[in-house]
């Protein structure tokens, strides 16, 4: 049941304010922010119990050449806020947002919000004005009182050179504040080590018609710092294969009118790594949900075709983007009960969704065959073509593209090729959701990370910006073995990036190897890890609408893994962390109805977990495992598992051995 409870808090309570300064506090005590406003200058600083999470960061903003934050500012308001709301696709039924507020006040009529969760705290500027303004430039800065190891995830790999254009997927450098180069920017969520095995997350929350942020290193007065840095607003752009290219940029980063709130700016906070496994931080801070019924929207399972060049066999067709072959993913679907198909890149015209179709696939004749055996189809679209070039504004071409598919019987598109996240990519990110939504269409973004959006329009299920199963098709060897370290990636994104939201991952391959003897392969590509490292994905890494990355064939040859991993939901009601280590290993729980889903990774380091139980309920329960084999627990052989069923009980715990790059899968009746 929903609660909505808000405390009118007294000023006399100790949490309220100190010396020279006022202070907030989490609910439950731990987490303290200091509010400063000496000289004139804005700053905040955190404390986690005797752990100094932020010294004094500066938070300003310039709008038509002028500062908003001026003055000492007075305090405006005080609450405490204890609500709750329900999400129709997520990890959870329900969020509970529990918080204490601190509102700052300051001239002409701007006001910093200040919360403080018992895992967050966050601010974000209020300001008043009514007319059209640019807004020059936003102070954010994170300033850490030691050189701490930090997970950094730099911005790499430019669209055509451009510097804020990419796709915001990275591998993580591990290394310390310091060693963070000052022209080099990164994405969010950055996570830092703080003294006793706390984390500290730094991510942006609640970005609509505004720039995300970037983060560069600025260390100054014996301070290691991360400053915010965001793409400026773009005034030319140019089509660059399926890319639009910006090649002039403003001098400001936004155009705003009327009272706008700006995004929020957030540090996640944690005892332990686990902590960060179920934190609804993003949620909690994103635009509340815009679609009074979202009853239409259906989460689920998809056959894909690109990862797998849509390559089957022992058929009576060339297989290919054909209609034939696109019958066969179908029939696969239906056999084992997956919602959908994606018709990916290569059946609409390069510069159209209309015209110039690809004549091997007969759409509208797919669309019934699907119909007919319940599975629906989703189609592959770059940005650029859905807004028709037209970024500023988009809305006849998405609207004409939309209704059309929507009236033919497509069920959802898959927008590719967004790389960018200036104000003007963000605002329509927001406008393609509200357009998908009036046309009962499910969105997955590609080339964009989360922002809010999802909470505001839950018909966008999956977005990407995440080095995904894709990349081992063209991974390189380096020495003895891939160059990048695929497992040890799949256990620090659970941490991170599906922090601030669901991620498109794409799991499910069935040819899997061990460290030695991985090879990228564009036409018949394999994974990093063993058989049982992917299937324990499809539990551990939020996706509403979960892929099925390899080809149908391999899957109906592999039934026995297949099996199991259609039993596994993509939405659920509830998530619980049972134990991690950001880098090394991650075990999570989740429950659909009565039925719990559990599944636990490793890098490339064997390992022996102990999870504990105690979330199921009372009497025994018997559980279906997915294990690694025993000759992948050696190290010998990755597509090496186990099936088998035991009895256990919320006392007995279960003792998990993964292998090298291993997982671990079980389903809990």
């Amino acid at each position: 049941m929903k609660k909505n409870v808000i405390l009118m808090l007294l000023f006399g309570l100790s949490w309220l304010s100190a010396a020279g300064a006022d202070v907030l506090t989490s609910p439950n005590g731990k987490l303290t922010v200091t509010v400063t406003t000496d000289n004139g200058q804005l700053e905040w600083s955190v404390k986690s119990g005797d752990t100094q999470v932020l010294l004094p960061s500066p938070i300003q903003a310039v709008v038509d050449g002028q500062k908003v934050i001026n003055g000492r500012g007075s305090v405006a308001r005080r609450q405490e806020v204890n609500t709750s709301f329900l999400t129709p696709v997520y990890r959870k039924q329900q969020v509970d947002d529990h918080y204490r507020l601190l509102v700052m006040k300051f001239q002409k009529g701007t006001t910093v919000e200040f919360r403080a969760y018992d895992d967050a705290v966050a601010y974000r500027i209020c300001l008043a004005g009514k007319k059209m303004a640019r807004v020059d430039g936003e102070t954010v800065e994170y300033r850490f009182a030691g050189d701490h190891k930090a997970f950094v995830p730099y911005v790499n790999d430019l669209r055509d050179g451009e510097r804020y254009s990419y796709s915001f997927e990275s591998y993580y450098d591990e290394q310390r504040l310091s060693q963070m180069p000052a022209d080099s920017l990164a994405i969010t969520p950055l996570s830092v080590s703080l003294p006793g095995g706390k984390k500290a997350v730094v991510m942006d929350c609640g970005v609509e018609d505004y720039p995300g942020m970037m983060l560069k290193a600025s260390h100054r007065d014996g301070a290691y710092g991360l400053v915010a840095e965001f793409a400026p607003y773009v005034l030319e752009q140019k089509a660059h294969g399926l890319n639009m290219i910006p090649l002039k940029r403003a001098s400001y980063i936004a155009k705003i009118s009327g009272p706008r709130t700006l995004p929020w700016r957030a540090v996640v906070v944690v005892d332990n790594d686990a902590q960060l496994l179920d934190c609804d931080v993003a949620m909690r801070l994103a635009p509340a949900q815009r679609l009074g019924d979202a009853s239409w929207i259906k989460p689920g399972k998809v056959a894909w075709d690109w990862w797998n060049n849509t390559n089957v066999w022992g058929v009576s067709f060339e297989s290919g983007m054909n209609t034939a072959t696109y019958k066969y993913y179908i029939d696969f679907a239906q056999k084992n009960h997956l919602e959908y198909i994606i018709i990916d890149e290569g059946w609409s015209g390069r510069e159209s969704l209309t015209e110039q179709l690809n004549p091997q696939i007969d759409l509208r004749q797919l669309v019934d065959y699907g119909n007919s055996r319940g599975i629906g189809i989703i189609l592959w679209s770059s940005w650029r073509n859905m807004v028709g070039n037209d970024i500023l504004d988009g809305s006849e071409a998405m609207e004409r593209y939309m209704s059309h598919y929507a009236e033919m019987g497509i069920k959802g598109f898959k927008v590719d090729f967004f790389d960018r996240d200036d104000q003007q990519t963000v605002s329509s990110a927001y406008r393609m959701a509200e357009c998908a939504a009036r046309h009962h269409l499910l969105m997955d973004y590609h080339g964009l990370k989360p922002m809010g959006v999802q909470r505001a329009y839950p018909n966008v299920l999956n977005f990407e910006g995440v080095k995904g199963l894709e990349n081992s098709k063209w991974e390189p060897r380096k020495g003895d073995g891939p160059e990048h370290d695929q497992p040890r990636y799949d256990v620090s994104i659970p941490y991170l990036r599906m922090l601030c939201g669901q991620l498109d991952y794409t799991p499910g391959a069935m040819d899997n190897a061990m460290r030695d003897n991985f090879f990228g392969n564009n036409g018949h590509p394999m994974s990093q890890g063993t058989r049982a490292h992917q299937v324990a994905m499809y539990v551990v890494f939020d996706a509403p609408l979960q892929m099925l990355a390899d080809s149908p064939t391999k899957y109906m040859r592999e039934q026995e893994t297949t099996d199991f991993i259609r039993q596994i939901p993509t939405t659920f009601d509830e998530t619980r962390a049972l134990c991690g280590e950001m880098g090394e290993y991650v075990g999570i729980a989740r429950r659909k109805g009565s039925t719990w889903y559990v599944g636990a990774m490793t890098n490339w380091t064997p390992r022996t977990l102990q999870l504990d139980l105690s979330f199921l309920g009372s009497g025994s329960h018997q559980a279906e495992i997915f294990a690694d084999g025993i000759n992948a627990l050696g190290g010998k052989e990755a597509m090496d598992y186990v099936l088998s069923s035991q009895t256990v009980s919320p006392s007995g715990g279960m003792t998990v051995k993964l292998a090298p790059g291993g997982g671990w899968a079980a389903i809990i009746r």
